[in-house]
């Protein structure tokens, strides 16, 4: 669960960045011990009680207004993700006295039929916390080749391509730009925990990354917070080399949360030929990885 005090850690993180100045008023320097805004100086901006937002950033204000919420939102200058997160921090479902135990999530069978049937297109299916439930053969080549190809049928084994990110250390060798993906990954996990704060396997992979990875406490700390539709991936694959992939992220209806990530190269160039060069080396029949390594280097992604 979600503690009260992320409300106002989040609040207090937001104040923190915004400058005065920005807003319109001009700090006497030698009165002033934050470089943020204060409380007062939100709440007169906002047109709001002072004392109001205090309980709010205390955790105390469970029946906030949608007014009162965006004009909080719109001094502190949230992004529309950030605005959606605040109000779900502020007005969390109703939880049960006795919450009911995680229940395991799977791709449904149409899911797989559809993954089976993308041949040529690396996809993989994962519920909101980030467990795959399911990969294509190519899926699987291209995200996690030295997993087992089973493993997200086996719901103890299952990958989670958040806490590989952090802890697996090939894994974060896939990415060139690794650390512009783990702000990715800490800023989309913070407004899923924003929505479900009763998720306890969502709080216990949250926790064992805080305990065990010290760049993603550090990140957590800074309550980034953006959702991730669509974009593009800079991958060095160790059997194939560099690739650049657009990926988009599709919710699958009627599911609690699960999405259908696929990956797609530009027609025609170097990255489209790498990701065929993947798809035939681990085929069964696959060529022996030195030769494929040999044919990708004659066209690298720069």
């Amino acid at each position: 669960m979600v503690a009260p005090s992320e409300l106002g850690d989040f609040l207090k993180s937001r104040r923190a960045a915004l400058r005065p100045e920005v807003v319109g008023i001009t700090p006497h320097p030698s009165r002033r011990r934050v470089t943020g805004l204060r409380r007062e100086e939100l709440a007169m901006l906002a047109n709001v009680s002072i004392t109001h937002y205090t309980r709010l950033e205390q955790g105390r204000a469970g029946n906030a207004s949608d007014g009162l919420l965006e004009a909080i939102a719109r001094t502190l200058r949230l992004t529309d993700d950030e605005t959606a997160h605040l109000k779900d921090l502020a007005r969390p479902a109703a939880a049960s006295s006795r919450p009911a135990p995680p229940r395991v999530a799977h791709a449904s069978a149409s899911a797989r039929q559809l993954l089976k049937a993308m041949t040529d297109v690396p996809a993989v299916v994962m519920d909101r916390r980030n467990d795959v439930l399911a990969w294509n053969h190519l899926g699987h080549a291209l995200l996690a080749g030295h997993l087992a190809p089973e493993s997200p049928d086996t719901p103890g084994d299952r990958p989670n391509l958040t806490r590989m990110l952090f802890l697996d250390e090939q894994y974060r060798e896939l990415y060139t730009n690794w650390d512009e993906q783990a702000q990715l990954a800490v800023a989309a996990l913070r407004l899923v925990a924003g929505r479900h704060p009763d998720d306890r396997s969502l709080a216990e992979l949250i926790g064992q990354l805080t305990m065990n990875c010290d760049e993603f406490a550090s990140l957590w700390a800074q309550h980034p917070v953006r959702t991730c539709t669509s974009g593009v991936k800079r991958l060095r694959h160790p059997l194939v080399g560099a690739m650049e992939l657009s990926f988009e992220n599709l919710v699958i209806p009627a599911t609690s949360g699960q999405r259908l990530i696929a990956y797609t190269a530009e027609p025609g160039s170097p990255s489209e030929a790498a990701l065929r060069l993947l798809g035939s080396a681990t085929a069964p029949e696959a060529r022996d990885p030195a030769t494929v390594r040999r044919d990708v280097t004659a066209s690298p992604v720069r």
